[in-house]
C-alpha cells in the first residue's frame, strides 16, 4: 500500500462507512463527494472495491498511524463518519455497529 494523503484517508474511511449497510445511498455519496471531491472519491472507491473488510481496517489503521493522528483528529473523522451515517436520515443497526467498531479499532 502506498502512503495516502490525509484527504485520501478521509475518502477511504467515509467510503468504508457508507458501505456499512451494503448500500451506497445517493445522499451519502453527495456528502462524501462534497468533502473530498469527485477525483479523490473515484480513486479511493476503486481501491475500496478490491479490498476485503480486513484489508480495509488494516489500511485505515496504517494510514492513521503513518499520519500521526491524535485523539482529537480521530474524533473529527468519527464525527464526519456520523454525518455520512445520518445523511439518509436512517442511522440503522449496521451503521451503529460499525460506528462502535471504528471507535474501538481507531483507539478513540
Amino acid at each position: 500500500m502506498k502512503t495516502w494523503t490525509p484527504n485520501e484517508l478521509k475518502a477511504y474511511l467515509l467510503i468504508y462507512a457508507m458501505n456499512a449497510d451494503y448500500v451506497e445511498n445517493a445522499l451519502e455519496l453527495e456528502v462524501i463527494k462534497s468533502k473530498i471531491g469527485t477525483t479523490t472519491y473515484a480513486k479511493m472507491h476503486e481501491e475500496f472495491n478490491i479490498d476485503n473488510d480486513y484489508q480495509s481496517i488494516q489500511k485505515i489503521n496504517k494510514a492513521i498511524e503513518e499520519q500521526g493522528y491524535k485523539k482529537p483528529q480521530v474524533k473529527n473523522l468519527l464525527n464526519e463518519i456520523k454525518e455520512i451515517f445520518n445523511a439518509d436520515g436512517d442511522f440503522d443497526i449496521l451503521e451503529r455497529n460499525l460506528n462502535l467498531g471504528l471507535k474501538r479499532v481507531l483507539t478513540y
